[in-house]
């Protein structure tokens, strides 16, 4: 039985900019994953069908449910929260591009 052990990063705490970072690579995520639906025949559809290729998500990352926007903010935060666990520095030349 598979049992995940994902490095605890509980004790990490993101930057108000970092978490800005997070929710572009989060939406950045939904793109990339749309992208390579469409791109193997997936449409839009009110029902996920997998026979049709069909999938409700298959819309603007600013038009998701609140539910799935999170799958993919918990995805980039865990994965920011990891790199600066493992002592990588995340940084900016121009932090005015954020906002």
């Amino acid at each position: 039985m598979y049992i995940p052990k994902p490095i605890d990063t509980a004790e990490i705490q993101l930057s108000e900019d970092i978490k800005a970072l997070s929710e572009l690579l989060a939406e950045n995520s939904h793109e990339v994953w749309s992208a390579g639906r469409i791109r193997a025949g997936w449409t839009y559809g009110a029902q996920r069908n997998d026979e049709k290729k069909q999938h409700p998500c298959l819309v603007p990352y600013k038009d998701l449910p609140e539910s799935e926007k999170e799958f993919d903010r918990n995805t980039s935060q865990e994965t920011l929260k990891l790199i600066i666990k493992l002592g990588y520095k995340i940084s900016k030349e121009n932090p005015e591009d954020l906002k």
